[in-house]
């Protein structure tokens, strides 16, 4: 019987890309050639799609294919402006392509209108911080729910994220062994989203949580050097513009991302204020372009990929009969390069 995999090794393309066109995925930016080459394979070697089978109570065999569903909290141009959502959807792909798990839906919550048909899927990946109650209303087997990037509150759900805390107080220890004592911090507004996209609470960053504790007790907290803004460069450009302004620098800066880093570099270089010699930053992702900015970035390395093949994984064992909720904290590293140095 003819396999996504052989129609993908016909059409020299990814199984995930052959699983999303055959599915028809309207999110899928492929083109038109490579679509046609696919569809052609698959009536080539006459691929016949696999019937859905019940999962629950039953062991998977070994030529037993599942047909999936990612859930995405990001849009497509939060992908675009911020790899790191990107990393994490393709970190899914890779482990599906690796499993028996055919992605046969993606759907961005951001998207309007309402979101049916889940019920179909034998299971649903959820990228980020998506309200787990809206999700049981439209998915009855919650049980096959993994999500990625976010911890909810229920202990009745899958979930794979990293370490944020550990490393947001890795950070501050290297900055306060390099002398600084003001230090500042930069993130995004944060909150979970419902399935029409709108908010529907508000969550604290984990990172943002950890400086404040560390530095409450340490005696240094100063309210006026939390900034919180958009996500994104353009989020970290006009917070560090207004920080500029208001003359009230500190000497280092955690920034929870590496494109607000970016658009904080771009402001303080505007105002001819040097990286690090006057203003050292340290940030978190650790994207492609982090080490060829100038100055090359120092960051924590988000292993998004590692997270999104964990996510499929955990998915895969829910549907061979696991009932054990598992978290999967995956560890950062912390990448040291030239944006930090001790404080003169």
């Amino acid at each position: 019987m003819t396999t996504i995999k052989d129609i993908a090794r016909e059409a020299n393309v990814s199984t995930a890309t052959v699983s999303r066109i055959l599915n028809d995925d309207q999110t899928l930016s492929v083109a038109e050639d490579t679509r046609k080459r696919v569809l052609e394979a698959a009536d080539l070697l006459n691929y016949k799609p696999s019937r859905r089978r019940n999962p629950k109570n039953r062991k998977v065999e070994q030529n037993d294919r599942y047909t999936i569903g990612l859930i995405l909290s990001s849009s497509q141009e939060d992908e675009i402006h911020d790899p790191y959502f990107l990393s994490l959807r393709l970190g899914v792909e890779m482990g599906c392509e690796q499993l028996s798990l055919n992605i046969g839906a993606v759907v961005r919550v951001n998207k309007k209108g309402s979101v049916t048909g889940l019920n179909d899927l034998d299971g649903i990946i959820a990228i980020g911080a998506i309200d787990p109650q809206e999700l049981k209303e439209v998915y009855y087997q919650h049980q096959n729910i993994v999500f990625v990037d976010y911890l909810p509150e229920e202990d009745v759900y899958d979930a794979v994220i990293s370490d944020l805390e550990k490393a947001t107080y890795k950070v501050m220890n290297y900055l306060f062994e390099l002398g600084h004592a003001n230090i500042g911090y930069m993130g995004g507004k944060t909150g979970i989203k419902g399935l029409n996209g709108k908010e529907c609470a508000e969550m604290d960053d984990v990172r943002k949580s950890a400086y404040q504790k560390v530095m409450q007790e340490k005696g240094l907290y100063q309210p006026e050097n939390v900034l919180i803004g958009e996500w994104g460069p353009n989020g970290g450009y006009q917070l560090m513009k207004e920080a500029i302004e208001k003359d009230c620098l500190p000497t280092a800066m955690v920034i929870a991302s590496d494109p607000m880093a970016i658009g904080a570099l771009r402001a303080l270089h505007e105002a001819n204020i040097k990286v690090p010699e006057d203003i050292s930053i340290v940030s978190f992702d650790d994207i492609e372009a982090a080490p060829f900015l100038n100055p090359p970035l120092s960051t924590v390395k988000v292993h998004t990929d590692e997270m999104g093949k964990t996510a499929a994984k955990l998915l895969y064992d829910r549907l061979n009969g696991r009932s054990i909720p598992v978290k999967a904290v995956l560890a950062t590293d912390l990448i040291l390069r030239e944006s930090c140095q001790p404080k003169s």
